[in-house]
């Protein structure tokens, strides 16, 4: 006759493994972001999550979801970016498109301050 897990959780270890649940900063630790963060994402109902009373917990489920909703994927195949790129050098790396040069004479635009707020007792400064 098979024993209760260890745990005392029902099912195999690996299947109570699979069912744990993570703490919002455990999942923020994993993600690299803020625990603020998920638990704004969890309140807004933008990412899956479990309420536990009034804590958010996580899945493992749940974190491979979050990470698939927010992957971003490449708007062109691998040709068509090969084709616009054009062939690769070994030399220095490209930053992007030129930017246009101001010749030396002429001089950045001249900011102008705004004025100044008005509050409700008409007091400024």
């Amino acid at each position: 006759m098979p024993s209760a897990p260890a745990t005392g959780l029902p099912g195999s270890g690996a299947e109570a493994a699979r069912s744990r649940l993570y703490r919002p900063e455990e999942i923020a630790e994993v993600l690299g972001c803020s625990a603020w963060w998920v638990k704004d994402r969890a309140r807004r109902r933008l990412i899956p999550h479990t309420r536990v009373g009034r804590a958010y917990r996580f899945t493992a489920d749940h974190l491979a979801e979050i990470v698939r909703l927010y992957e971003e994927r490449p708007t062109l195949p691998p040709r068509a970016v090969a084709a616009v790129a054009g062939p690769v050098s070994m030399s220095a790396p490209q930053a992007g498109p030129p930017r246009p040069r101001r010749s030396p004479g002429t001089s950045a635009p001249r900011l102008r301050a705004r004025p100044p707020r008005r509050t409700q007792y008409d007091t400024v400064a």
